[in-house]
């Protein structure tokens, strides 16, 4: 608690059955508090309390006040891998997969598929219909409870189609409540035609030296995998991305291990994702370090993949974990619930373990240490979940147990009173 007697206050949410605060020690603390309240003033949380503390603290009397009796109040969900903006679906493809159609089926019945078809139609579509199609996938986060939303760039492979989908991020982060914090993955693929090492030069001599002078990124990633960029390859294109300020992720050990994750400890990376072929060994490493491992179940789901990541490991090693949607056009969810879902059930993770991983873990992933968790300072990032305890959002299969979404103190969702609140851009106001 804040001692501040008297301050006038915006915002208090009352009564909650239980707050997760998410700032407890190790990945499995979740800090619950039972039937605290919350004050914010001004986007941030300014208090967690009693009543009667809050009584002698606080001034209460023009406070939007919520009643959170018989719910659960956590930090809002923090995505931190996504490929947020690219052009339609390959549900053509998705569907006949899941009906058991290999490669040359698909070919003879003139299915594209793969990331270059999203490529090719990212590519040569006009940014209003991209950015369309985006802040559309990013209202439907934020009716999911995510408020901060990791966005990279890949599906372009050219530079001014990395920059076009780089400045749809910062469009969207400008248009819509979310967070919106940008990632220059130039490095997801190859140009048809075109030899790597010809496209390697392109990265680093033309396209982060051009993103980094427009400041389009915060952070700067690469796939390091067989049949994508070697691990030496891979450093070429972080280390150029640092000389631009851009934070230092990867792609790693998805399908292959080709030294992606040992890179992690020497560079003192951000994030390391994916993680499937990860060796014990360097898992063991990397408990020792600040990387965060970022791990997404709706992927490995989608794609049926062979080799599941070792979470159960990682987390018993003492790694600091992530959960991510990885929303793209082969791993299509705007769900956290349903990772969280996931998590538990096929990947071992504890209840606790995978909230922490989707809030505070993904705070840690992105490299902010103002969010994830309810506490004094931190900004009001939060949900309400219309659910007796936190367990649930592990045991509801499917359903979307978010009641109200506030983002920066402010009621952005409020699915109780069917309220529909307009934001506007200019302002930074929500209407009703």
């Amino acid at each position: 608690m804040i001692s501040l007697p008297g301050i006038e206050v915006d915002l208090i949410i009352k009564n909650a059955a239980e707050v997760v605060t998410c700032k407890g020690a190790g990945n499995a603390d979740l800090g619950v508090e039972l039937g605290s309240w919350i004050a914010v003033k001004e986007g941030i949380i300014v208090g967690i309390g009693t009543e009667e503390q809050f009584k002698s603290e606080f001034s209460m009397e023009k406070a939007q006040q919520i009643d959170a009796s018989g719910k659960v109040v956590a930090p809002g969900f923090v995505d931190c891998h996504t490929h947020l903006v690219f052009y339609g679906t390959r549900v053509e493809e998705y569907a006949n997969k899941v009906a058991g159609y290999g490669p040359e089926e698909l070919k003879k019945l003139g299915i594209k598929t793969g990331p270059n078809r999203t490529i090719e139609l990212t590519r040569d579509s006009e940014a209003e219909e991209l950015f369309r199609q985006a802040k559309k996938r990013v209202e439907t986060m934020l009716d999911y409870g995510i408020t901060t939303i990791e966005s990279k760039s890949g599906y372009g492979l050219t530079t001014d189609s990395e920059i076009k989908i780089l400045e749809i991020g910062r469009r969207l982060a400008e248009e819509t409540p979310a967070d919106i914090l940008n990632t220059f993955l130039g490095a997801h693929g190859f140009p048809e035609g075109m030899s790597k090492e010809v496209y390697l030069d392109i990265i680093i001599e033309e396209m982060i030296p051009e993103i980094g002078k427009l400041g389009l990124a915060e952070f700067c990633d690469a796939w390091c995998d067989e049949g994508y960029f070697t691990a030496e390859d891979s450093e070429k294109i972080l280390k150029a991305g640092m000389a631009y300020g851009m934070k230092p992720k990867l792609h790693a050990d998805a399908y292959s291990y080709i030294g992606g994750s040992d890179l992690a400890l020497s560079l003192d990376m951000v994030s390391l994702d994916h993680m499937n072929y990860t060796p014990v060994e360097v898992m063991e490493k990397l408990a020792k370090t600040n990387v965060t491992a970022v791990l997404m179940p709706a992927l490995d789901f989608a794609v049926g993949h062979k080799k599941p990541f070792d979470a159960r490991k990682m987390l018993d090693l003492g790694l600091e974990v992530a959960l991510a949607t990885d929303l793209c056009p082969a791993s299509y969810t705007q769900s956290m619930q349903f990772v969280i879902n996931l998590a538990c059930r096929q990947y071992q993770f504890s209840v606790e373990e995978a909230i922490k991983a989707a809030t505070s873990g993904g705070a840690r992933a992105l490299d902010l240490d103002d969010r994830g968790v309810i506490e004094a300072g931190k900004i009001a990032d939060l949900q309400i979940w219309d659910v007796p305890t936190y367990k649930h959002i592990a045991y509801e299969l499917g359903t979307n147990a978010v009641e109200t979404v506030i983002k920066n103190g402010q009621v952005i969702r409020s699915r109780n009173n069917m309220e529909v609140l307009i934001y506007d851009a200019d302002s930074k106001e929500y209407s009703r």
